[in-house]
């Protein structure tokens, strides 16, 4: 019979459901035209290689031009980028990002001097610089920034084999996206009635939401048994992948692949290991809920495939696209009118991109172009994609406010600080939900949804972000990553935050194979600290009225115009102590005890 929920294609999407890609270029032939328009800007950007230091002036002419590099080359890059991500398979629109990508790589190889050359600038040199080039105030941060870690910086001739060494060193993470995206292949699952279901990389969550326990076994064993399948393959990706980064660290002069990573960021590495202290010493909470799930849905054994399942009442209730919209709109009017009406006209100017079609990319982002942000969503009518909603659209709207109150070079923001902003309309939306609902049951399915949110994005990420330290940490000591070492450092690491109550089914050892997160370096434990830092300021907010809303904007607003702790510290949290995860962890213990009297 044929599998339920199939997936449409590209073409038979409902425009008005897709997102306005023609706000960036008309059409395919605009944007070839405008990209073979940038062809020369390499060489315009080598021009000044050997000069920045030579004069005021001379740096100023040459940050204006990255400047405008930075500014042509966005409408294009984006383009390219959002029009593969609506059909991966599609052969044209791969070979338009690998023609950006080619082009990148050359950009980067034609400016591979400025790091060594702006490090080589003594700082005697750069304020007398500043003395007499007022014009070089605009570029006092973009510049800090550059010469981060100077003695980590190479020669000339080093640093352009490194930004030639670019486009081969995403090659594992480019064949991980193709593969999982528009490769591979799933049975369908089968469900209590014997009906089939669809089973893809994008539908597998809400599969394993299902109240129905035997859809859930079956997608288990579906995705898990095809990813087996494929481990040994998958294991030499993530191998390259780290391997990649534990070289880049040391040819850099790095004492590890995570202070490489964060250094540069602005990042203390005390910020990392307090994250997983924290949850560490809190893990007891963890236990306790998995023990109350169990209880609640009346199992005898709690398997991996049942910690997605609703263990309250009800809890698979439908919520279209149309009623998200609302709720996302009326728990953003804490911030004031102004982000209302901006955030109003992502919707009807089509920001983003709704529904799942063939060959789109899984998952959601926000890629905040300079016309305005477009936002990837694979909508699916639930509970769980109405905070996805509000997550996006709070990463949307950072990227708005920031490129209205900074200037371009600053607008920017680390990856560190996205994941506050996201998670801070996330926790508003349930706190709103909370608040308009008199119904105990809808009570329970909202505290039953808050602490999903701290078991997939505390607790959850901070094991991912563990894993990643421990797989890197083996590479630098000469370690091999088999398939088989990543399944059993994968599996322990489940025994140990899941707890005794919960079976460790055959397949949930590979699920590493399936994260495309391990193949951004040291990217997931922002999640976690990023959740931690928005419960501490969507609780602020609420409590303490104009002023936090003020200095939340005041964040929002910022870009990178200072270090990103000092930013959360405008916004009013310091993410430089473990008191932010310690509360938000100490909250999670409360939503247990609350949920626990809604139940019992």
């Amino acid at each position: 019979m044929p599998a339920k929920n199939e997936t449409i294609t590209r073409k038979e999407r409902d425009p008005a459901s897709c997102w306005s890609i023609e706000d960036l270029f008309p059409d395919d032939g605009a944007w070839s035209a405008a990209f073979e328009a940038l062809g020369d800007l390499p060489e315009k950007v080598t021009a000044y290689r050997g000069r920045l230091g030579e004069s005021a002036g001379t740096l100023l002419e040459y940050l204006e031009l990255s400047e405008r590099v930075e500014l042509e080359l966005d409408p294009v890059a984006s383009y390219a980028m959002l029009r593969h991500d609506e059909d991966t398979a599609d052969p044209d629109h791969q070979a338009m990002q690998g023609r950006i990508r080619s082009f990148l790589t050359r950009l980067s190889a034609a400016a591979s001097f400025e790091r060594p050359e702006l490090g080589a600038i003594s700082d005697e040199t750069l304020e007398r610089f500043y003395r007499e080039e007022p014009g070089l105030e605009k570029y006092r941060r973009y510049l800090t920034r550059a010469r981060l870690g100077r003695e980590h910086t190479l020669s000339a001739a080093e640093e352009k084999l490194m930004a030639g060494f670019g486009q081969v060193s995403r090659g594992a993470s480019e064949i991980f996206t193709a593969l999982t995206n528009a490769d591979l292949k799933f049975p369908a699952a089968v469900d209590s009635g014997g009906a089939e279901h669809r089973v893809t990389n994008g539908s597998y969550v809400s599969l394993m939401a299902s109240p129905d326990r035997a859809l859930r076994r079956s997608a288990f064993n579906a995705l898990y048994g095809v990813y087996g399948g494929l481990r040994n393959g998958l294991a030499a990706m993530l191998n390259v992948e780290v391997q990649k980064n534990v070289f880049t660290a040391r040819a850099r002069g790095y004492g590890t692949a995570l202070q490489a990573a964060l250094e540069p960021n602005e990042i203390p590495q005390s910020v990392y290991h307090n994250l997983l202290s924290s949850v560490h010493d809190n893990l007891d909470k963890m236990h306790r809920y998995m023990a109350l799930r169990k209880r609640a849905m009346g199992l005898s054994e709690l398997h991996m495939y049942d910690v997605y399942a609703p263990m309250a009442p009800e809890a698979d209730r439908a919520v279209p696209f149309e009623e998200a919209r609302e709720y996302v709109l009326e728990a953003a009017r804490v911030y004031g009118p102004e982000y209302c009406r901006v955030l109003e006209s992502a919707f009807t100017q089509r920001w983003m991109d709704i529904y799942e079609n063939a060959g789109k990319r899984s998952g959601a982002y926000s890629s905040g172009c300079r016309v305005h942000p477009f936002v990837l969503l694979n909508y699916n009518n639930d509970l769980d994609s109405a905070f996805t909603l509000a997550h996006e659209m709070g990463h949307a709207m950072h990227s708005w406010l920031s490129a209205k109150n900074q200037p371009p070079v600053d607008s920017g923001y680390v990856l560190f600080v996205a994941e506050v902003a996201s998670t801070c309309n996330e926790a508003l939306l349930m706190y709103h939900l909370l608040d308009r609902t008199r119904s105990k049951t809808e009570r329970a399915v909202l505290i039953n949804y808050f602490l999903e949110q701290f078991r997939t994005t505390l607790y959850r990420q901070a094991m991912f972000a563990e894993f990643e330290l421990k797989i890197h940490t083996l590479a630098e000591a000469g370690e091999s990553l088999t398939a088989r070492t990543l399944c059993d450092i994968y599996l322990e690491l489940n025994r140990a935050y899941y707890g005794p109550e919960v079976v460790l089914d055959p397949g949930i050892e590979t699920e590493w194979a399936r994260i495309p997160h391990f193949y951004r370096r040291f990217y997931v434990y922002q999640y976690a600290t990023g959740f931690s830092a928005a419960m501490a300021l969507s609780r602020r907010i609420r409590q303490g009225g104009e002023e936090a809303v003020r200095d939340y904007l005041k964040f929002l607003s910022g870009g990178c115009s200072t270090d990103p702790v000092s930013l959360l510290k405008i916004a009013g949290v310091d993410m430089s102590t473990p008191e932010p995860v310690n509360a938000a962890l100490a909250l999670f213990g409360e939503l247990i005890g609350e949920m626990e009297s809604l139940l019992y």
